[in-house]
């Protein structure tokens, strides 16, 4: 597959931050890596501040080991009945006051014993490897005590100290607190989740943004970058679970989705569920619609309805009627087109036959399987 993002550029890197969701971000870099994309920065809030780390140490495969095996237990020394009561955080919260409201409600002012994460941190995270990186690390934290934000340059910090800021990026707001180097410092995602400026001030014009919608202040929506910043996003169009939902079974899904989310970016894929590799001109698909069309019709004509102008004839009848009332029911984008078209057929087909969705497939192939089945009927 011919990749779409130039791999002779430099790019940097945003993660956001998101809690449990980060397992996808981790997924998104294996592909990233896979690919050859020469990354020269990352900027990272709380989880993404970590996961940046690992992506510094060049181990993304500790990463998947943590991840994949990610418990509760190993982030706070709190009851199960507690960790109930947090997990709904993020369903009764939509903003950082209400998150820090609920917070103090659950934990009675006293804080989670954060204990076993500070754990994890000191066996995962290599000081030295982040140093000796040629990928630089920025994360996000807020100071309380100076009431401001603060990027903190990773692989400047003193030495023994690299743990402590990736801490003051995370330090969740129901986090028992505690000061870090005289200070007090709250989660990234409170005053930058996005921080996207951070390496565009830096000079970074080529950015992958892995977004994981987590709470926190959204600074992409709101940032106003430079005309020649060109800016990748790989994102979820699933639903990843609660910002504190670590359980293996969701959290090794999210890397899969990560995994296949960052490929669709990279290799241009068409699907919304689906992934399909459709290389070739809107002309090709334009023509494979035309030939192929009555063969869908003819098994899925439940999904394709020619809709009006059953008078006029020929391309005419296709390219004014049934064409468009296709793009208007799978509702593609107002400028769509018949690549995006044709990829939306195949993920009718894809569906009704109930296909695995983490594959990669081809029209083609697509199309061997409903002529199976038309052989079959």
């Amino acid at each position: 597959m011919r990749l779409t993002l130039d791999p002779s550029l430099e790019y940097g890197v945003v993660l956001e931050g998101g809690g449990a969701r980060g397992a996808y971000q981790i997924g998104a870099l294996k592909a990233v890596t896979e690919a050859g994309i020469r990354i020269g920065a990352v900027a990272g809030a709380s989880v993404g501040a970590l996961n940046g780390a690992f992506l510094c140490m060049g181990d993304l495969k500790a990463a998947e080991e943590l991840w994949g095996n990610l418990a509760y237990s190993q982030i706070l020394n709190v009851e199960d009945e507690t960790i109930r009561a947090i997990k709904t955080l993020g369903l009764k919260a939509s903003t950082v006051p209400q998150l820090m409201a609920e917070a103090r409600k659950v934990v009675s002012g006293r804080g989670l014993d954060i204990t076993p994460f500070k754990e994890l941190l000191e066996k995962y995270v290599d000081e030295e490897k982040i140093r000796s990186s040629p990928c630089d690390l920025y994360v996000t934290s807020l100071s309380v005590t100076d009431r401001r934000e603060v990027v903190f340059d990773v692989k400047q910090a003193p030495s023994g100290t690299i743990k402590d800021v990736l801490l003051a990026s995370a330090f969740f707001p129901a986090f028992k607190n505690e000061k870090l180097g005289g200070k007090t410092y709250l989660d990234g995602g409170m005053v930058n989740n996005v921080p996207v400026d951070v390496l565009a001030e830096r000079g970074y014009k080529n950015l992958i943004v892995i977004r994981i919608y987590g709470i926190g202040v959204d600074t992409e929506r709101r940032t106003e970058l430079p005309e020649d910043v060109n800016v990748y996003r790989i994102a979820p169009r699933r639903n990843l679970g609660g910002i504190l939902e670590f359980e293996k079974k969701r959290t090794r899904r999210n890397m899969t989705l990560g995994y296949f989310d960052a490929r669709r970016l990279l290799y241009g894929l068409a699907g919304r569920r689906y992934y399909f590799y459709l290389p070739h001109t809107e002309a090709y698909y334009f023509n494979r619609l035309m030939t192929e069309i009555q063969i869908f019709r003819h098994y899925f004509s439940v999904h394709l309805e020619r809709g009006e102008g059953e008078g006029t004839s020929g391309y005419r009848m296709y390219t004014e009627h049934v064409f468009p009332s296709l793009a208007e029911k799978f509702r593609l984008r107002p400028d769509w087109d018949y690549r995006e078209l044709y990829g939306a057929v195949l993920e009718v087909c894809a569906r009704s036959m109930d296909l695995e969705v983490f594959e990669i497939y081809t029209a083609d192939g697509i199309m061997e399987r409903v002529h199976r089945i038309l052989g079959k009927s």
